[in-house]
């Protein structure tokens, strides 16, 4: 390990395939030790994980970095949003947790929305018109078709309060995470009690929540993990406020991460209430709001496809007639939950290249379509573009962002930004800084930035004119 100027940190990111843990030097931001292990996720009509295998996963990565992370003073959990954790009196899991992107809540999703006062009514209040992504949605769906696990349920968590809790037996929560569920109401920053009556679920169940830079508790005796007990411990927080975080991101300054789903945000001092659903009005970790737009296809989408033609990801071609919508597990952007993968345009000298930069500028258009509504009118067009995420330094991907979205485009040369950021918010506790201005004091979005080209219009108008025309195709779902 390299000798640290300053105290140690850990920061974790609890995502839906794995568990990173890094151990950060709070002075520099440098990484001095780092580990990782996966976990699984369910296949079929659902995606569900074991909580349980979270904490496996957090010990064995927290373990990969050997003795640096037993010099930690300090740690945070940034994990996967809207994930509906249910537990029992003994704080262990009811059933497994019902993941952001199992979309069997759709038809609760559209009663509630119903039954609320409609989609303008949930954005003012909520700040987001919730799809089968949101956490009440999910809560609604066991009650449903499980009632016997909800009348076994003595707390509801996230993700990320869920490993928290562990680690200091108190249950806790943060405004970006929170903000994610559908029962925080976005404008008095507190619990929604009339949503919360409706589906049934009593707030005492729930965490507290916790403010920006307040201590979420101290390691306690028992637990698995080399930390000391009176370590402190973060709010931790969902992993695009986490990743926010870890880029320093000032307002204005617009987000594309290309993971497992795929997402575009920005940090806005505006609290935003899109009625229509497609921005989500998230607030982010230190007392701003982090509106943002998310779509449930994106690498892991894309790789699909490539595996199905037996191509390397890398090997696209120029398109001109093709269009692919990747909806391969349905789709939150736009709001298709049904949906099944659609293809058009399929010719004789269609070659396998062209079909996979069509899966590419399938996924693209999905999030670029959000991104005027994410940031502020006011916002600089010219700012380039962060690009981020497992994604990000596939050379399809950055040449097709740059040709669709005719933007600059900037890729940090930093790894791991959820975690990254979890670290800069339990350094922020250690030296009383904003979280933010910690990673802008570490450098972590510097980058190699590549320039504007001109704008794909006319791929931009097929593809939408296939997504309008197929509308009521989309629109229906393909399961048995």
């Amino acid at each position: 390990m390299s000798a640290a100027e300053g105290p140690l940190v850990v920061g974790v990111d609890t995502s839906t395939q794995s568990t990173k843990a890094l151990v950060v030097d709070a002075a520099t931001g440098q990484v001095v030790a780092s580990g990782q292990a996966p976990h699984t996720v369910s296949s079929g009509a659902g995606r569900e994980s074991d909580p349980r295998q979270w904490w496996d996963a957090l010990c064995r990565a927290l373990d990969q970095c050997g003795d640096a992370a037993h010099e930690a003073a300090a740690v945070s959990i940034g994990g996967q949003q809207h994930g509906l954790v249910t537990l029992d009196e003994r704080g262990e899991p009811v059933r497994p947790a019902l993941l952001w992107n199992d979309v069997r809540s759709a038809p609760q999703a559209r009663r509630l929305v119903e039954e609320l006062g409609g989609p303008k009514a949930w954005a003012e209040r909520t700040g987001s018109v919730p799809g089968p992504s949101f956490t009440v949605t999910k809560w609604a769906w066991l009650a449903e078709n499980e009632p016997e696990a909800v009348r076994a349920t003595r707390a509801v968590r996230l993700p990320h309060d869920y490993l928290t809790e562990r680690l200091t037996g108190q249950g806790t929560t943060d405004r970006g995470d929170v903000s994610g569920t559908g029962w925080w109401a976005s404008g008095t920053e507190s619990y929604d009690e009339e949503t919360l009556a409706h589906v049934g679920l009593d707030p005492a169940l729930l965490p507290r929540v916790v403010r920006p830079g307040e201590v979420a508790g101290t390691v306690r005796d028992s637990h698995d993990l080399p930390f000391s007990k009176g370590t402190l411990v973060a709010p931790g927080t969902g992993d695009n406020a986490a990743a926010a975080l870890g880029l320093g991101l000032r307002p204005g300054t617009p987000v594309l991460s290309l993971g497992t789903s795929g997402t575009v945000y920005a940090v806005s001092k505006r609290r935003p209430a899109d009625p229509t659903g497609t921005v989500a009005g998230f607030a982010d970790a230190h007392g701003d709001w982090l509106p943002l737009a998310c779509t449930l296809n994106c690498t892991l989408a894309v790789d699909r496809v490539a595996t199905l033609l037996g191509l390397d990801r890398e090997a696209v071609e120029p398109t001109t007639a093709v269009t692919l919508l990747p909806y391969l597990d349905g789709e939150r952007t736009p709001n298709l939950p049904g949906a099944s993968g659609l293809l058009h345009g399929l010719r004789h000298d269609t070659t396998g290249g062209q079909l996979l930069q069509a899966a590419y500028d399938g996924a693209v258009h999905s999030l670029l379509g959000a991104l005027d509504l994410v940031l502020d009118e006011d916002a600089d067009r010219s700012v380039p573009l962060l690009l981020i995420g497992g994604g990000a330094r596939g050379r399809a991907w950055q040449q097709t962002v740059r040709r669709l979205s005719g933007r600059p485009v900037q890729v940090p040369q930093a790894k791991e930004l959820v975690a990254l950021g979890a670290a800069a918010q339990a350094a922020g506790l250690l030296t009383g800084e904003d979280p933010a201005a910690v990673a802008r004091r570490w450098n972590t979005a510097a980058g190699p930035v590549l320039e504007a080209v001109e704008r794909d219009e006319a791929t931009l108008a097929r593809i939408a004119g296939v997504l309008s025309d197929a509308a009521p195709l989309l629109e229906r779902s393909t399961d048995s």
